[in-house]
This record gives C-alpha cells, sequence and structure tokens, in this order.
C-alpha cells in the first residue's frame, strides 16, 4: 500500500467515509436532495475533531475564508435562499450587517462560544430549508433578492455549487492525510 494519500479523501478512523452514500440511481429530487446532503456531510467531515482555533484558521492569506466562515456564510445562505427567498419570511440575515458585508467570515473567530452559535445556526437553517424543500415541487417558482424568478430545481443545484465552490479552500491544506472523526462527533 502506498503512503501517499488524495488531500480530498474524507475517512474516519476506521478508513471509511463518514458521508452518506449517494444514490446514484434516484428519481430527479432523490438526487438533488441527496447531493446537497452530500456537500453538508463534507463540510461536517471536514469540521470534525478541529478545535475552535483550527477552524477559523484562515486557508490562505490574506483570505478570509476558513472552515468556521464557511459554517456561517453556508447558515446565512441557506436562510437567505430558502426562508427569505422561497418562503418570502421576513427574517434577519446572519451574521452580517449593512456596516459589516463580510461578517460571516471578518467575525469567526477561534472561540468555544463562535463555534457553538455558527453550528446551531447553520444546522438550524438546514433543518429549515429540508422542510421547506419537502413541502415545495422541483418546478414551483420563487423570485430572488435582486428580481430574478427561479425554481426548486435550479435552487437546488446552485446550493449544490455554494458548497462546493467553497469547500476546497476552506479546508486547504488543514491536515494531512485527511483523516476526521464520523460526521457524528462534529463541532
Amino acid at each position: 500500500m502506498s503512503d501517499t494519500q488524495r488531500a480530498e479523501v474524507l475517512v474516519d478512523e476506521s478508513g471509511r467515509d463518514p458521508r452518506s452514500p449517494q444514490d446514484l440511481a434516484g428519481d430527479e429530487r432523490t438526487m438533488l436532495t441527496g447531493f446537497l446532503q452530500r456537500q453538508r456531510q463534507t463540510l461536517e467531515a471536514k469540521c470534525a475533531g478541529l478545535t475552535p482555533e483550527q477552524l477559523a484558521q484562515r486557508a490562505v492569506p490574506p483570505s478570509t475564508i476558513s472552515l468556521l466562515g464557511l459554517v456561517r456564510h453556508m447558515a446565512r445562505v441557506e436562510r437567505g435562499w430558502f426562508r427569505q427567498c422561497v418562503e418570502g419570511e421576513d427574517v434577519a440575515t446572519l451574521f452580517r450587517g449593512p456596516d459589516n458585508m463580510d461578517g460571516e467570515w471578518d467575525d469567526a473567530v477561534g472561540t468555544r462560544d463562535c463555534v457553538d452559535e455558527a453550528f446551531a445556526a447553520w444546522r438550524a437553517e438546514c433543518g429549515s430549508s429540508d422542510r421547506i424543500i419537502a413541502a415545495r415541487g422541483l418546478d414551483e417558482t420563487f423570485v430572488d433578492h435582486g428580481g430574478c424568478l427561479w425554481n426548486m430545481r435550479s435552487l437546488l443545484g446552485h446550493m449544490v455549487e455554494e458548497y462546493a465552490r467553497h469547500l476546497p479552500a476552506a479546508g486547504a491544506d488543514r491536515r494531512s492525510p485527511r483523516r476526521v472523526a464520523p460526521v457524528a462527533s462534529g463541532p
């Protein structure tokens, strides 16, 4: 067996991928929601077992991207798309404001309180998003913050893309090789 490991292989102590298996032959809804769930589980797995300081560490300075910032960002994104845009709820935007548009990144500090707040918000927003997704048809439409018409299908694809484009940068060079604790034991 080679000592070389690919950087993005996520395994737990037993050598298994902690994420749920992907249904690659399901119907469209099952596949889209499965891809989204897998991206969420990838974020959780990349964070598992890290200290608050490690979670807040900037991946590639001077970038402000960190795993903790990404958890905060994705909580804001999940809320913004699903609760604010799809459902039209009048709820505050998480982790940023008019005077701090990069708050989800800039204010991601390595304290237990910041980590706990971020993960609680992210998990709550993912739960809300899942309930909204389950209640809507893929062809149902809504208007985003900028006035563009979307359907749920395109939003699910966009959410997969949103996670996928941030995950490599946020987890860059965090550990080598990538051995992580099981998802259930995450922060």
